[in-house]
């Protein structure tokens, strides 16, 4: 199984996205810069996030984008889904064609597979990784690198210092 760059880089911008969305919306430029993605990709990724409603995008001066729900409760596989991102491991695309017109030995063992990573993402939430203290401190890094780098509009606050009690 190969998880592609699209559903990589999807979780990667949400995360970043419930991790600096308290102080209001977060814009694509400043996760862009963060997690080292284009920004015109973002935008895409972003386009499709919006449709299936995993966030809300908010016009006009300071404006971005934010969560449309609590991060505990947007799932990796909801977000992984919402671009169109397939966790099939046949090589058939689960048509049950892998082999001359009809199923594999071993098509059901790499469906099975598929439907356990599906499963173990959809247990996931945001707010879970959030939680989790390595992720945390990545994100300091992350965020004195844009402070040292100068750009006024990042929220350096640590994070690490605003995790739940």
């Amino acid at each position: 199984m190969k998880l592609t760059t699209k559903g990589r880089y999807a979780v990667t911008a949400m995360l970043d996205l419930a991790l600096h969305g308290d102080q209001g919306p977060v814009s694509l430029a400043d996760i862009s810069a963060r997690q080292e993605i284009s920004l015109s990709y973002l935008e895409q990724l972003f386009s499709r996030l919006r449709r299936q409603n995993l966030v809300i995008s908010v016009r006009g001066p300071g404006g971005g984008y934010r969560l449309s729900r609590e991060a505990g409760a947007v799932f990796i596989a909801e977000v992984v889904d919402a671009v169109s991102e397939s966790l099939d491991t046949t090589r058939c695309g689960n048509k049950g064609d892998c082999q001359k017109g009809e199923k594999c030995l071993t098509h059901h063992l790499w469906s099975d597979l598929s439907d356990q990573i599906h499963q173990f993402l959809s247990e996931i939430s945001l707010g879970d990784l959030m939680k989790k203290q390595e992720i945390r401190q990545v994100a300091d890094r992350q965020n004195q690198r844009q402070s040292d780098n100068g750009s006024e509009t990042i929220n350096t606050e640590r994070l690490s210092d605003q995790a739940p009690a």
